[in-house]
């Protein structure tokens, strides 16, 4: 029996929770039975795939830049039905309605998917709700990673087409199994430096008036992005450079994240973030401000970790005291932190995904 076709079409495979999530998917459909085909816009690879690989960037060198995008809609389209591809799982930013009309006609007669990764949504809908509505009435599902997410999508645009289906962790299970004696005095943040995105002028102005230092307590970057600069700036403004130390991005940071006394969130906004479950999956817990969405729904706040008002530093701060000193809800949200993510385990999500896209 021939294999349905899947193709993931993503912005990159590069540094970033939705293209993680997009190598993530690779495995997941390929463990339910589907041949899979990864097709990326940009030529951007940090995170392990499986399965066949599209570099629409490579294919479409040589062309001028007014053109290039013309002959990559033609390249996609050809690869789509030179190769037969039954369904197609678009998990790209989806925001400027005449490309998305024009790649709307470059999908007909696959089945569509469409992932929503942020309660952002000018990054996955048009401005205009009609066209909005016009675009993605008739595609097939429009999955959301949050059940925030899916109730703001309901809400803003009436759609009945939607389904939540939460981002997984995919660690090793002898990564899994590894324990710490006992936690470094580190707080760890792992993502992207997108100021606007992830707030780390929050992040550090908490840290600054926490005072966790002064216990020898160090904040750890570690990541890549363009908002660098920004944060070194912000970190010498508050006269943290002997507290505050930059990590380069690396791809699976199981060791630092194991060895953490607690992983922070501070973001503006998210979707379903990878960070938060992978973190609790290896035992270690996390402070987050509750925003929009994904913490809420991972986070029970004083069982696995800490969930604070968002934009209050003091609030912040006061939690990461609490996590320095109180020893006994330490070790409470420690010891419940594994468990509290099994339903996020690969193996449960690939179900998931399995029973809509390959049911048996």
């Amino acid at each position: 029996m021939n294999k349905k076709k899947v193709a993931i079409v993503s912005i990159s495979l590069g540094k970033g929770g939705a293209e993680r999530f997009a190598a993530l998917l690779t495995f997941m459909l390929e463990s339910s039975g589907l041949e899979v085909h990864s097709i990326l816009v940009n030529d951007d690879i940090d995170y392990k795939f499986t399965g066949a690989l599209f570099n629409l960037e490579k294919e479409s060198t040589g062309s001028f830049s007014v053109f290039r995008k013309l002959k990559k809609g033609k390249l996609l389209r050809n690869y789509l039905v030179q190769n037969e591809i039954d369904i197609v799982v678009d998990s790209r930013p989806k925001n400027v309605f005449l490309r998305e009309l024009i790649t709307k006609f470059i999908y007909r007669n696959s089945k569509v998917y469409y992932i929503v990764h942020s309660f952002n949504f000018k990054d996955y809908f048009p401005s205009s709700k009609f066209w909005s509505r016009i675009l993605y009435k008739d595609v097939k599902t429009l999955v959301c990673v949050s059940k925030a997410i899916e109730e703001k999508v309901r809400k803003w645009y009436d759609f009945k087409n939607t389904l939540t289906i939460y981002n997984p962790f995919f660690i090793a299970e002898e990564e899994l199994k590894k324990t710490v004696l006992e936690p470094q005095k580190v707080i760890l943040f792992f993502g992207r430096f997108e100021e606007k995105v992830k707030n780390f002028t929050l992040m550090l102005e908490a840290f600054s008036q926490s005072k966790i230092y002064e216990k020898e307590y160090h904040l750890h970057l570690m990541g890549s992005g363009d908002d660098e600069d920004f944060i070194l700036q912000k970190i010498k403004d508050l006269n943290l450079n002997d507290y505050v130390k930059i990590l380069p991005f690396k791809q699976n940071p199981f060791n630092e994240v194991r060895e953490a006394k607690f992983t922070i969130l501070t973001s503006n906004y998210e979707g379903f973030p990878l960070s938060i479950i992978e973190s609790l999956a290896l035992g270690t817990p996390v402070i987050a401000v509750d925003c929009h969405s994904g913490p809420r729904e991972i986070i029970q706040n004083e069982f696995n970790g800490l969930l604070v008002e968002n934009h209050n530093p003091k609030a912040l701060a006061q939690a990461m005291n609490r996590f320095v000193d109180d020893g006994e809800l330490y070790n409470f949200c420690k010891q419940n932190a594994a468990e509290s993510v099994k339903h996020l385990s690969l193996k449960n999500i690939s179900y998931q995904w399995k029973n809509i896209l390959n049911p048996q």
